[in-house]
This record gives C-alpha cells, sequence and structure tokens, in this order.
C-alpha cells in the first residue's frame, strides 16, 4: 500500500483528539516540541510515541516528531480510539446535591474533582458520578450528559444539570442570554482600591501559553467577557471580594482578577501561588507558606446561582457555604491583619 492510500485511509478511520492551528507570531518550533506547549499533562515520549506511529499529522499530512512547525500550520492528533472523553465509564462518587426535581439538579463541586473526563483525567470527573446515578441524562453542544455550565477543577461551588431535553434548552440559553445569576467569592492578592468595579476585556487563549486565558483590550480577538466586582472584607495583603459573572467564559474571574492587578490567592496557572504582596521579613513568608498550605488551590468558590425553573417558570435562588479549606484560609489571613495593622 503506497503511503497516500494508507494516509486515505488512516484519515478516515482515525479519532481527532488535539487539533491546534499556529499563531501568526509563531517561529518554526519542532512539532513535538510545540505540542508540548499545548497539550496540558502531555510527556514528550507519549509526543513522540505518536508521532513513530503516524499520529501527527500537519496540513493532513502525516510528520515526524522533527518536522518544524510554522505560523498557519493546522496540527492535528490522531488515534484509532476515540477520545477517552466520549467513552464514559459510570463511577458510583457520592454527590452533593442539593436540590433535585423532575427537570434538573444542583451539585455543590468540591474542589479538586474534574467536571468532565479530558486529557489527562479520564475518571473521577462530574460527569462520571452523573452517568453512575442518572439515566438519559440529555448531552450538550459538546456531546457532555447534563452539563449545562462549568467550572475549573480547583474550583468549589454550585452547579445546574439539565435531566431533560426541554431542560437543557431553556437553561443553556438563560445562561447564553446572560439570564442567570452567578456570584463567586474569591481571595486576590492586594488590596483592591475600588469598593467595587467592572473589568471588561475580550478573552482568547495566550498564543504563548496555551494553557492560560489573557484578555484583549482591543476586543478584536477572543470573546466579550464581563465580571463585576465589590470588596467583601480587606485582610490587608488579601482582599475577599464577590464577583458576578455576567458572561462565562473559561477562567474568567481568575484572568479579569489578575488583568487589573489582583490575582487569586494561591493559583499556580496564573502566579498567585507565589507571595505577591506584603513584608520581607521570614516570619511572613512562613506565615503565607502556611496559608498555601490550608488552601492548596486558587481562592474560589461559585457561591450563588440563581435561574428561572424551566418548567414552573419560577426564579429560584441557590446559596452554599465555603468550603471549610477557603474558610480556613480567610480566618488565618483575618487574625494576621488584626495582629499586623499599619
Amino acid at each position: 500500500m503506497d503511503t497516500s492510500e494508507n494516509q486515505a485511509l488512516s484519515q478516515d478511520e482515525l479519532f481527532e483528539h488535539h487539533r491546534f492551528t499556529a499563531s501568526k507570531g509563531q517561529e518554526p518550533l519542532r512539532v513535538d516540541k510545540f505540542l508540548m506547549n499545548f497539550i496540558e499533562n502531555a510527556t514528550r515520549n507519549k509526543i513522540q510515541q505518536a508521532a513513530k506511529q503516524g499520529h501527527i499529522w500537519v496540513n493532513d499530512k502525516i510528520v515526524k516528531q522533527n518536522y518544524k512547525v510554522k505560523a498557519g500550520d493546522d496540527v492535528k492528533v490522531m488515534f484509532e480510539h476515540p477520545p477517552y472523553e466520549f467513552l464514559l465509564t459510570p463511577e458510583a462518587i457520592p454527590l452533593d446535591i442539593v436540590h433535585e426535581d423532575e427537570a434538573l439538579l444542583v451539585v455543590n463541586k468540591p474542589a479538586g474533582m474534574v467536571v468532565h473526563p479530558g486529557h489527562g483525567n479520564y475518571s473521577g470527573t462530574l460527569i462520571n458520578a452523573l452517568v453512575h446515578h442518572f439515566d438519559n441524562l440529555p448531552n450538550n453542544s459538546s456531546e457532555r450528559p447534563g452539563l449545562v455550565h462549568r467550572i475549573d477543577k480547583d474550583t468549589s461551588g454550585l452547579l445546574v444539570i439539565a435531566k431533560t431535553e426541554a431542560a437543557m434548552t431553556h437553561l443553556a440559553k438563560q445562561f447564553f442570554d446572560k439570564s442567570s445569576e452567578r456570584e463567586y467569592l474569591a481571595l486576590v492578592w492586594g488590596n483592591v482600591a475600588d469598593d467595587e468595579g467592572t473589568v471588561e476585556g475580550h478573552l482568547a487563549r495566550n498564543p504563548k501559553n496555551r494553557l492560560q486565558m489573557m484578555v484583549f483590550p482591543e476586543g478584536d480577538q477572543g470573546k466579550e467577557a464581563i465580571t463585576h466586582y465589590k470588596v467583601v472584607e480587606r485582610l490587608g495583603y488579601v482582599t475577599l471580594v464577590s464577583c458576578k459573572l455576567e458572561t462565562g467564559r473559561t477562567h474568567q474571574i481568575r484572568v479579569h482578577m489578575k488583568y487589573i492587578g489582583h490575582t487569586l490567592f494561591n493559583d499556580e496557572r496564573y502566579g498567585g501561588d507565589k507571595i505577591l504582596k506584603g513584608t520581607t521579613f521570614t516570619k511572613y513568608k512562613q506565615f503565607v507558606e502556611n496559608a498555601f498550605k490550608i488552601l492548596p488551590r486558587q481562592a474560589l468558590h461559585a457561591k450563588t446561582l440563581g435561574f428561572e425553573h424551566p418548567n414552573t417558570g419560577k426564579f429560584m435562588r441557590f446559596d452554599s457555604e465555603l468550603p471549610q479549606d477557603m474558610a480556613d484560609c480567610i480566618e488565618k489571613w483575618r487574625g494576621y491583619a488584626k495582629h499586623n495593622e499599619p
């Protein structure tokens, strides 16, 4: 069989797992190194194995691992099996169900639980739990059962899950139309100057680090994103803020708060796991490191969720307590601020 025949056959029978288009500013870079920048939890060895097996394609042609990716190249990783996120295995994971009726349920997701399977997280997710506990959940536009919206792995808090096709359509429209209510509590670095404010700025992937999002203030890239924030409590070198989402973009609060100079406390991906405000004293450094241990994740909790019930038309609002790790961290900062007032 000649190569072109092999490629034609392969492309028909392979499943696309990852796809990226190299940005305009892309300097020539080996495809294995390029993919390392884009795929979370990927190892160089796995990528090189994929290349040896003919699973890396650029502009619809199989390439070797030393191929140099250039601006505008269409890079795909293809395998014989479907992406694992579509092979959903029911798992008997307990759910914290706040409300349930015939159309929907509201769950309180713990920090550390991934919402849906994806690269490197194929089990232990909220969807693995949902398909165990509930039959025939409707798929959303991304073929994910029950999911109307999502929150990050290390963010805790409330999510609404649709149990019927009609509920999925109705709830998804509310999120799209911005008529749902979502309020988060975040602990951020620094003393936020204004008691309240609004952050606007389109969000898109950071071209230099695909695992991060970034703000494009001109609005010619990415999607519109609007966050309204209000100071809840000032704690010296950190501030507790309430953030209400007008839009719901990936990492929206995390990126918007960093954009205005107030990165979320212990948000590793955006640099909040370093001491960004405070003193140079060893005692202070030790205090912050202890606070990081108490709260080993970004300080973000989806506290309040409101929406119109798809069957009754009644507006429902749900509230959740701060999880223990975040409550303990805030209490620790309260103590510090009280005893170290300027």
